[in-house]
């Protein structure tokens, strides 16, 4: 994977969960940014970078680095009062890229995403790519991410092991401040335009709504998933 811009390329090396073989960066950005020389960059043109990045937003500087260090759902079950934020078949990059940072900034345990579908379905979910590391400012390095094979099933073994589980969704019964949300957590946030799968929703322990009073119908999904987070952090944080 080729990671592109300051953030992302900074933060995958202070993260150290993922090998990066090379650094590219422009003498103009080596010359600002001591950490490119720590970090053995050669220098190259904003040319080759676009090249090899094949992105015009690449600020100066990429990186070779291994691929993306996905944990299992299991695994973000297994501390006490965890606080996880699943996203059933979200689409956008640029939606997981800002819930996760937003989920980080907020201390959120990790992301559980599902796991792509074959080629020949009408649509994919959103992995950790070059472009979500991008749009996360480099937060996802540092945010550990699952990818579960069936998001009911594993908000199942979530209830199992303790966590409520609350889905998002605009028609929910409950205000979204009604719950303590103290003890173990499982956001869940439906996909672009869609929302919650039918079998997803049912799986919640219960489904909150964010009160709109104006005339948009809807949040972006980032937007919603980022309230969310900080009014159960706040919860959490008072109890």
């Amino acid at each position: 994977m080729i990671l592109y811009g300051r953030n992302p390329v900074r933060e995958a090396l202070r993260a150290g969960r993922r090998q990066i073989d090379q650094v590219w960066a422009t003498e103009r950005l080596v010359a600002r940014e001591p950490w490119l020389s720590q970090a053995g960059a050669r220098i190259t043109s904003a040319h080759e970078i676009e090249r090899r990045a094949d992105s015009p937003d690449h600020q100066g500087v990429c990186a070779e680095a291994g691929g993306y260090p996905y944990v299992s759902g299991a695994e973000l079950l297994m501390p006490s009062d965890p606080f996880i934020v699943a996203l059933d078949e979200l689409q956008d990059p640029q939606n997981l890229g800002a819930i996760a940072r937003s989920a980080e900034c907020a201390g959120v345990g990790g992301l559980v995403l599902c796991e792509r579908r074959a080629p020949a379905d009408a649509f994919t979910t959103a992995g950790v790519t070059a472009a979500v590391v991008k749009a996360s400012a480099g937060a996802v390095e540092h945010l550990r991410v699952a990818r579960v094979r069936n998001m009911a099933d594993f908000l199942g073994q979530a209830k199992a092991a303790g966590a409520w589980c609350y889905g998002a969704d605009g028609a929910g019964e409950t205000a979204y401040d009604a719950p303590d949300y103290t003890g173990a957590v499982v956001l869940v946030m439906g996909a672009e335009g869609t929302g919650l799968r039918p079998r997803v929703a049912k799986a919640c322990d219960a489904l909150v709504a964010l009160p709109l009073r104006g005339c948009t119908e809807s949040l972006n999904a980032s937007a919603a998933a980022a309230v969310l987070m900080y009014e159960i952090l706040q919860r959490r944080c008072a109890a």
